[in-house]
């Protein structure tokens, strides 16, 4: 279960890299030729936003790997006992539905019913948008392996 955790922990690590890197390289490059060379790289334009976009895809898979999403805890943090239980069982379960609905489901048919193209780099939007479905398998993902280690952890206190 480690070594899972740790290729994932490692690929979406790498990924967020490539992304930030591609983001200050390209961004460099547009900032130079817009104000130093007076002819703005549409190229890049177009690049960094995409780029851009697969970055909050990433990082908000990570996120959910890290456990260090945005949540409201106004109500879990004042539960108790079994409900508390009950609550953050409720509050996973909606949250995996969402992203198996929104994203996974949703991505996949965004991804076959897509026949635009980019209007300077020519690329398929479908290969862009390939990273809604991606991002929430690796979510789905993270939770389970979270599911897992919070019930091995529970198991092994009751032992």
């Amino acid at each position: 279960m480690k070594k899972i955790e740790k290729v994932l922990d490692a690929v979406m690590r790498f990924l967020m890299a490539i992304a930030m890197l591609t983001l200050v390289v390209f961004g460099t490059w547009q900032i130079f030729s817009r104000w130093i060379l007076k002819n703005p790289s549409t190229f890049t334009d177009e690049l960094l936003r995409y780029v851009l976009i697969i970055a909050g895809f990433i990082g908000s898979a990570y996120c959910f790997y890290r456990d260090e999403h945005l949540a409201l805890t106004l109500v879990t943090d004042r539960a108790k006992g079994p409900f508390k239980i009950i609550l953050s069982v409720f509050i996973e379960a909606c949250i995996l539905f969402f992203v198996i609905y929104v994203f996974i489901i949703g991505g996949i048919k965004l991804v076959s019913t897509a026949t635009n193209v980019s209007s300077v780099m020519h690329i398929p939007m479908k290969t862009l948008y390939l990273i809604e479905p991606i991002c929430g398998v690796l979510i789905v993902i993270a939770r389970v392996l979270k599911y897992v280690q919070m019930f091995s952890e529970k198991k092994g206190e009751v032992e």
